[in-house]
């Protein structure tokens, strides 16, 4: 586009409007010199007369008659488009694509749902759930839910949940048969269903920490998924031995599917957070699904939710 074709536009509008020079320039806060100026530049440009000036009268040209009507539809329809703008900015509206893994689906981002949709019909939901790391401004997303430590520095955060408990499950009939290791390094001798994260292929370490110390046990494993669930699924059927999230297996800890080993070993991790780019927080469609999410995870019974209930010592 030649950028050219706009320079001097605006003020030839003002003056076809009000046939005033004068009255122009105290609508653009500009002199009537800078105005006159502003004219001969465009009629100069163009090779055409558009005004015929008096000391008394400015009257429009036929020349400037019919880039008057022209450029008056065009400017109401720009008129248009940018009032179009306030409807994005006055209330929720538009697109809004979030990224979490799966997990927070369940967990989370449902209950979420259904009060966002109720009080926020007009706003589309492109929902990606993906186990990966994910780049949101490359990708092109409004916001993602991950945990704490995974999320860049560069982003806004918004806490969700309580720091979250790890440790390793295994299933009744498993440890009636291999027995319940108490410290990590006994892992050594049982079997473990590995997860392998999705954007690096690289296996989840096992952490552990003791008096200060951090360290990781290589578990023996011939069950190695990408996927989280089924990694629970395996365990449940006595396959072998997990290292899990509370949120991950909170029905099965509760219902005695599962039962926790070595929690006094492993530090808990940050917690769940919806992060976003500082510049998208303004976005109405986005300032919309924080409030809610703020407000849905400091109800009491949400946070009870999130935290695992009293467990029944199988030992005992």
């Amino acid at each position: 586009m030649d950028r050219s074709l706009l320079e001097n536009v605006v003020q030839f509008l003002a003056v076809a409007e009000t046939l005033s020079f004068t009255q122009a320039a105290k609508i653009l806060r500009v002199t009537p010199t800078a105005i006159s100026k502003s004219i001969r530049n465009l009629e100069r440009r163009h090779g055409v007369v558009l005004f015929q000036r008096t000391t008394r009268h400015v009257t429009l040209t036929e020349a400037g008659v019919v880039l008057f009507q022209q450029l008056r539809h065009t400017v109401d329809d720009v008129n248009v488009a940018f009032h179009a703008l306030s409807h994005f900015r006055d209330r929720p509206s538009g697109t809004l694509r979030l990224t979490f893994p799966h997990l927070i689906m369940t967990v989370l981002v449902k209950p979420l749902l259904v009060e966002f949709r109720k009080k926020y019909p007009d706003v589309i939901l492109d929902l990606s759930l993906n186990e990966g790391t994910v780049d949101i401004v490359a990708a092109n997303y409004d916001a993602g839910i991950r945990l704490g430590e995974s999320i860049e520095r560069d982003m806004v955060a918004v806490r969700l949940t309580p720091a979250i408990g790890w440790s390793v499950v295994g299933s009744p009939a498993y440890f009636a048969r291999a027995g319940r290791p108490e410290t990590p390094q006994e892992l050594t001798g049982h079997e473990a269903i590995l997860y392998r994260f999705v954007t690096s292929g690289l296996p989840h370490k096992w952490e552990f920490s003791h008096q200060g110390r951090e360290f990781s046990v290589e578990v023996p494993s011939h069950l190695i998924l990408n996927d989280r669930a089924s990694v629970v699924s395996l365990a449940r059927q006595g396959l072998g031995l997990a290292y899990v999230s509370d949120l991950e297996v909170r029905e099965e800890l509760a219902n005695g599917m599962l039962e926790s080993v070595l929690r006094e070993f492993v530090t808990p991790d940050a917690g769940l957070f919806l992060y976003f780019p500082r510049r998208s927080q303004t976005q109405p469609k986005l300032r919309a699904f924080i409030d809610i999410a703020a407000e849905m995870t400091a109800r009491l019974e949400f946070r009870e939710r999130m935290t695992l209930p009293r467990l029944r010592d199988p030992s005992i």
